[in-house]
């Protein structure tokens, strides 16, 4: 808190700098020459206080062809998975040079689950995709599941907060109706880093989700 209300203030005092403030400048350029340096030693500094663009939101669909996705998946390596009661599951998918999106689909055994799209704009060192399995940690977050219908309001707690300052919202952790249907879509890079799809059950106190689902690129 320290640190942003420290990048605030000098933040203000750079947008009330004047030719007056520079006694030896002669001509604008040397202004906004010096202007820059010290925004960018700001950015330096504060690195929380630079803002990511905003994203686009994907293209989704929903397919009732459940059976055969399941079918389909359950020959592959790797793509039938189980979520575990109160863990969140997180696939990092690096951009590639030679594809333009990532696209996505996914079903569950019986019950729903929580599903969310973010983008970390670090630069990628690994173009590997990976699965990284977390718990929830949040008193708040532990409450029984009771698997009812859901609201479009249905956003899961676990995604308000990320600390991650280079990390971008794409599709907050919504409930999806995925063992009723596919749950697909697409999203374009908007730039090279990682996306983060996560599928969240740390609502659930009670129930595992078999997941069926994969990740792949398209030109």
């Amino acid at each position: 808190m320290a640190r942003l209300e420290a990048a605030s203030e000098l933040q203000s005092r750079l947008s009330s700098l004047s030719f007056s403030s520079f006694p030896g400048s002669c001509s604008s350029i040397g202004f906004k020459n010096t202007k820059f340096a010290l925004l960018k030693l700001m950015f330096l500094l504060h690195p929380e206080a630079a803002q990511m663009p905003t994203l686009p939101p994907p293209t989704t669909w929903t397919s009732a062809a459940v059976k055969e996705l399941k079918a389909k998946l359950r020959t592959e390596k790797d793509s039938v998975v189980t979520v575990y009661r109160g863990d969140i599951m997180t696939v990092h998918v690096p951009t590639v040079p030679e594809a333009k999106k990532v696209c996505w689909e996914f079903a569950t055994d019986g019950f729903d689950i929580g599903f969310g799209i973010y983008f970390d704009w670090t630069p990628v060192t690994s173009r590997s995709i990976t699965v990284h399995i977390s718990e929830s940690s949040d008193d708040e977050d532990e409450e029984e599941e009771l698997e009812g219908p859901l609201s479009n309001d249905d956003v899961e707690k676990g995604s308000k907060s990320q600390t991650n300052s280079n990390l971008a919202e794409i599709l907050p952790v919504y409930r999806q109706d995925s063992h009723l249907s596919v749950q697909g879509g697409s999203h374009d890079f908007p730039g090279e880093g990682t996306y983060l799809l996560k599928f969240d059950n740390s609502y659930s106190l009670w129930r595992n989700k078999t997941l069926y689902y994969r990740v792949y690129y398209s030109a």
